[in-house]
């Protein structure tokens, strides 16, 4: 048995609304330009009144089907992760699978684990192509993320999502995975809470930097590889300067980052984040067998670190759906009043 699994469809979706950081610093009295520089990030994707992670997914979902090329009866497994599902009892996977015509025989199940539940979606179906229980399987990391008025994480916290299709003939072999998990509490939000806490720059050490690093170092370990043997490189974007400084610590030219560095115009998305980071860069620069590597982080703590050798089947696939940069490029600004509505941010000012 030679056959490659990986990634054979991959899509993105991105809500069209956006705020600058300059409209939310004039409303809580910020300095623009330092809070830019000091986050890397201009403005974030903002949901409109008729969007959450259900229609995110949908519509991610459609183009990753599109650039497969295949039946949505052929999936045999949809998992959706993401910390923004718009029940707390009810799945959001029953309504995708519905909407996109995948078959009743078939394994739902929503995921939850900060912003790496969709990488962990990934390695489930991952396991299940491989073991020949399904033919395909679809994973989906999807937000409209959460940020208290006020907040540092009101800058950041975008909306958006990606879906990859895993199965055989693949646009980009999966070559290997390891993940690194620890009980870190940084970032968190009970059950009934609008708005969730975190603990500041502990954020950073020792929860992202110690988990992206040791799940990359982990995998690299694993697979006889060094940072030279990687031509891009996806990490979890929270923000601009955390996945740069990971990079230089590990290794990687800034170089290898840039094409997935999106989180400067639509802000971190969460769940969706590394995987649109890895959709930006299969998008617009990936070749024919270089290598990238993907690395998620989550919150609570964990990271998934993959190793991805792209097929020549990429090149034809791209053109079959919109394009990250379609997503990007389309959007509307509002002002604060609209955002604050849109998010009904009004009950979390204490």
């Amino acid at each position: 048995m030679n056959e490659k699994y990986g990634i054979a469809g991959y899509g993105c979706y991105i809500p069209r609304y956006r705020i600058k950081v300059e409209e939310i610093a004039a409303v809580w009295g910020g300095d623009a330009e330092r809070i830019k520089e000091g986050l890397l990030v201009e403005e974030k994707s903002v949901p409109d009144s008729d969007e959450d992670t259900i229609t995110i997914s949908v519509e991610a979902a459609k183009n990753a089907l599109a650039r497969a090329g295949i039946d949505p009866q052929k999936i045999g497994a949809l998992f959706i992760g993401s910390e923004s599902h718009p029940y707390a009892v009810k799945p959001s996977g029953t309504v995708v699978a519905d909407a996109l015509g995948i078959s009743p025989n078939v394994l739902v199940a929503d995921m939850e684990f900060a912003c790496k539940a969709g990488t962990a979606g990934v390695q489930c179906c991952l396991g299940l192509v491989k073991s020949g229980e399904i033919d395909y399987g679809m994973a989906i990391g999807a937000d409209t993320s959460q940020g208290q008025p006020g907040d540092a994480l009101e800058y950041t916290a975008g909306a958006g999502g990606a879906s990859f299709i895993i199965g055989p003939k693949p646009l980009a072999v999966i070559e290997g995975m390891t993940s690194f998990t620890t009980d870190t509490p940084d970032f968190w939000r009970r059950e009934g809470q609008d708005f969730p806490k975190h603990g500041s720059r502990f954020t950073g050490e020792p929860a992202y930097f110690k988990h992206v690093v040791s799940a990359t170092e982990n995998l690299m370990k694993k697979l006889s590889l060094k940072a030279g043997d990687f031509d891009y490189v996806a990490f979890h974007t929270p923000n601009g300067k955390f996945p740069l400084r990971a990079a230089k610590i590990l290794g990687f030219n800034k170089e290898k980052l840039m094409p997935g560095l999106i989180v400067t115009k639509i802000g971190n998305t969460y769940s969706g984040a590394s995987m649109l980071a890895l959709c930006s860069i299969l998008d617009n620069v990936a070749k024919p067998g270089q290598r990238i590597l993907l690395t998620s982080y989550g919150s609570g703590a964990g990271s998934d670190s993959f190793s991805l050798l792209v097929t020549d089947k990429l090149l034809e696939a791209r053109g079959r759906a919109k394009k990250i940069d379609y997503y990007i490029n389309k959007k509307s600004y509002v002002s604060y009043g609209q955002y604050a509505k849109l998010r009904k941010k009004l009950k979390g000012i204490e």
